[in-house]
């Protein structure tokens, strides 16, 4: 994965929970295309973020999603002397795939992550290193729920 630049003055988890307080407030599409190049990049300017988009999208496109980007609190916009402004990613590559996902499980599952699982197992072909993964995912689920159980 890319690297994220973390600023001092800005702490990532304040950024995640801002990003959880709005129900719907995931990146669209194209701000998600503009976070992925900030995060295998590190900082850009609009004109960098243009060219390694690889498709046709508007320079004024590119300014305007960024800007909303940063109107949201998950990149900063900085200005040093004379060069172009540049764009980084202040939110972790993380935290936007688990509100994502905690947000389509709501949303289509009603919370329930079982139908869901069930779903993507049964419909898939899975290497043994995925079942492998995912009996440890379980495993782990397993040992919280028993310490959670016992702390009660």
């Amino acid at each position: 994965m890319g690297r994220v630049v973390n600023f001092d003055r800005i702490q990532t988890s304040t950024v995640k929970e801002n990003l959880l307080s709005h129900p719907g407030a995931n990146p669209t599409e194209g701000e998600q295309e503009l976070l992925s190049l900030l995060w295998e990049h590190g900082s850009l300017s609009i004109s960098e973020v243009h060219e390694r988009l690889g498709r046709d999208v508007g320079y004024t496109t590119v300014q305007t999603r960024l800007n909303r980007l940063v109107d949201k609190g998950w990149v900063e916009k900085m200005k040093k002397g004379k060069q172009p402004t540049h764009y980084a990613a202040v939110i972790e590559p993380g935290a936007v795939r688990e509100t994502q996902l905690d947000y389509f499980v709501e949303r289509v599952t009603k919370g329930s992550v079982v139908p869901l699982v069930a779903h993507l197992v049964q419909g898939t072909s899975l290497t043994q290193g995925e079942l492998a993964e995912l009996k440890k995912v379980i495993r782990e689920a397993e040992k919280r729920h028993q310490t959670n159980v016992e702390d009660r």
